[in-house]
């Protein structure tokens, strides 16, 4: 069983890891062909808004014993990203060409190809130190860039006022 789960997790995060990475690519693709932060949502929204849903995966993982994290933070984690991008960037028209978004969808799409990659490597039982070295240090700048400049900003700019 332990060789079957093990499996499942590397074919997961192989594919959030891939689809994150596809997402980035879309997303620096259309700032280098249109020289702008804007239409960032149009291009990658709709991937990112299926990764971001797929992750409750995670929340699952955690409940049935599969990975160590337990349920609260990643629960956390996925409702507040779910909650933002579905509810709030997909949700309000107004929002989705915000620079916010941009720097929100960059953070997290480099974050995410980091993330990934390191827990697919890890299931093979090889990740490189490097790999596991940026795990851990990218974030520091990669989550404040992310929330504040980013999902706090946009979030201020949907409210009705």
């Amino acid at each position: 069983m332990a060789r079957i789960s093990t499996l499942y997790l590397l074919a997961y995060n192989s594919f959030q890891a891939i689809g994150w990475a596809v997402s980035l690519t879309i997303i620096l693709f259309n700032l280098l062909s249109t020289s702008s932060v804007t239409g960032t949502f149009t291009s990658a929204g709709t991937l990112i808004c299926f990764l971001q849903s797929a992750a409750f995966l995670e929340v699952i993982h955690g409940a049935i014993g599969l990975v160590p994290s337990g349920v609260l933070l990643p629960m956390l984690q996925w409702s507040g990203r779910t909650h933002f991008v579905l509810a709030i960037v997909r949700g309000i028209p107004e929002v989705q060409e915000l620079p916010f978004v941009f720097i929100t969808f960059l953070a997290w799409s480099i974050g995410e190809v980091i993330r990934y990659s390191h827990y697919a490597f890890s299931c093979l039982g090889n990740c490189p130190s490097w790999i596991t070295y940026i795990r851990y240090t990218a974030f520091i700048v990669l989550y404040p860039l992310g929330v504040f400049p980013g999902e706090v900003w946009a979030m201020y700019q949907a409210l009705p006022i």
